[in-house]
């Protein structure tokens, strides 16, 4: 059944490909430090509107995703990604706070950034 325009979906109505190209262009959005406001202004939409996408709420449609792309200085296809059985650094990069922790691991000293490497690296261990 389609989505109204007033209608939030819940979290079940929402297409988990949605969320994860949502997450695409919030991560280079981020890692570029662009605000969703300025990012909006740069595709012709509302900053509300940003977010929808960035949540998976609202789909975006392939125009839309290239003009964001083109903004984002990067592809379409990047923002679409390998979705099912996505690795790498894009992958990651995609994952809920990546973004953050990456620009809080830039402004540290080098010696904090080795501590922080090794404890990250044990606990993935």
């Amino acid at each position: 059944m389609p989505r109204s325009r007033t209608e939030i979906p819940s979290q079940a109505q929402v297409d988990p490909v949605d969320i994860q190209i949502g997450n695409r262009v919030r991560a280079r959005r981020e890692a570029l430090r662009i605000t969703q406001a300025q990012l909006a202004n740069g595709v012709g939409v509302t900053f509300q509107q940003v977010q929808k996408y960035e949540r998976g709420n609202n789909r975006i449609s392939s125009a839309r995703l290239l003009r964001i792309a083109a903004f984002l200085k990067t592809t379409g296809a990047d923002l679409l990604g390998e979705l099912e059985h996505a690795t790498g650094p894009s992958a990651m990069i995609a994952q809920p706070g990546a973004a953050r922790l990456l620009a809080g691991y830039s402004v540290l000293s080098r010696d904090k950034q080795a501590a922080l490497l090794t404890l990250v690296e044990g606990m993935a261990a």
